[in-house]
């Protein structure tokens, strides 16, 4: 069974409560879209995989092993059987080697949207006075943000994109809803 984005959303707004996860989790979309469209990839559903990538992280915020996996117990439930999305949102949780673009775009954009929200939030403009090159500074210091992990986001070599050219895909995305994400 197919997942239209409106259906997907509506299961994020019902299992995610915490409002700035529900944020990321749109950054996600918007930039796996753009990065679909950028390699020639079905758009919707790396949206979709972008979108759900983090439902159930609340749930296994304290066990690790199981995130990701609660997310296929619960998509699968629902008749959910698109396999490539189930097997990148487990590989960006770490459970398998990012192999597949839609793995590797999806583990690479996932710590790059939460990048580029902290280097919002700490440019006077925000987000949209945000430029690659900014997004670029702060991803060679090491203590910013460190939560984001720079080999994860440098797998963006492996879809055939630079750094800056991955940043200048992703960050365009984030910034047209930026009213969506608060920045």
């Amino acid at each position: 069974m197919a997942m239209t984005r409106e259906e997907a959303l509506r299961l994020v707004q019902e299992k995610v409560q915490t409002k700035n996860l529900v944020k990321h989790m749109l950054a996600v979309e918007a930039g796996m879209r753009a990065l679909a469209e950028k390699l020639g990839e079905d758009p919707d559903r790396w949206a979709l995989a972008g979108l759900l990538h983090d439902l159930d992280y609340e749930e296994t915020k304290n066990r690790p092993d199981r995130h990701g996996h609660v997310t296929l117990e619960i998509l699968k439930t629902l008749g959910f059987s698109d396999e490539e999305i189930l097997q990148a949102i487990l590989a960006h949780a770490g459970h398998k080697t990012p192999e597949k673009p839609m793995e590797i775009a999806l583990t690479a954009v996932d710590p790059l949207t939460g990048l580029i929200v902290a280097a919002a939030l700490v440019h006077p403009a925000r987000l949209s006075g945000l430029t690659v090159q900014n997004v670029l500074n702060r991803y060679k210091e090491k203590g910013f943000a460190r939560s984001a992990s720079r080999e994860d986001i440098a797998l963006c070599e492996r879809l055939g994109l630079s750094l800056s050219d991955f940043v200048g895909i992703v960050l365009p995305a984030m910034q047209e809803i930026r009213a969506d994400l608060g920045l």
